[in-house]
């Protein structure tokens, strides 16, 4: 069970920024012994590979800033960051942690499950966050672009090293996350039958 929560926990972050869970498990298992890859992930520990995660990341934290930047950005991500999430369940799932001891047993048979999963998940909270985004650009004239965009990497960032050492703690995560997009949608719809209304009354006069 907590493998799966791993799993789920580090999808739904790439799902935010495709590189912070893969670059926060490989430099948790190279420098620390909180988290111990499989032997076909090892490569996420490489310094090469984190490099790169690195400069990706810089390129991503500063592109998901700027407004139209960012939607570019999203439309770009709509393939990385669901990739990212397969492989960060697929690692995450499969690898020995503070909590979890034995993690083959879980998808012992199917490893490609977790990798699909990861996908699935990470695409599911990558098309609410591209959808989102665009509105909060135009009802705060882009200024809460970089504030938002902050907001999410801050919370990828939770959510990974969550996911890795009390991954018990990923249900609170995916619990909030799922009570902001109903909140959110809620204020969508309201916002469009205010918007309906003044214009009906605007034909009234």
């Amino acid at each position: 069970m907590f493998e799966v929560l791993t799993g789920t926990g580090l999808a739904a972050s790439a799902g935010l920024n495709a590189y912070i869970p893969l670059l926060t498990m490989g430099l948790l298992a190279r420098y620390t012994s909180l988290i111990d890859l499989p032997s076909g992930w090892q490569w996420l520990g490489n310094g090469w590979v984190l490099a790169i995660l690195a400069a990706l990341l810089a390129v991503e934290v500063v592109a998901d800033k700027v407004p139209v930047v960012d939607h570019v950005n999203d439309v770009v991500q709509t393939v990385v960051r669901p990739t990212a999430g397969g492989l960060a369940f697929g690692a995450g799932s499969g690898s020995e942690t503070v909590t979890v001891s034995d993690p083959g047993g879980f998808f012992s048979s199917h490893q490609w499950v977790p990798v699909a999963a990861g996908v699935a998940i990470a695409l599911g909270v990558h098309l609410f966050k591209a959808a989102a985004r665009p509105v909060v650009n135009a009802t705060t004239a882009g200024f809460g672009a970089p504030v938002a965009s902050t907001a999410e990497d801050a919370t990828s960032v939770l959510m990974s090293l969550v996911a890795i050492i009390l991954p018990v703690l990923v249900l609170a995560f995916l619990l909030g996350m799922v009570a902001f997009v109903v909140w959110f949608l809620r204020r969508r719809r309201e916002r469009r039958r205010d918007r309906e209304a003044a214009r009906a009354a605007g034909y009234r006069v």
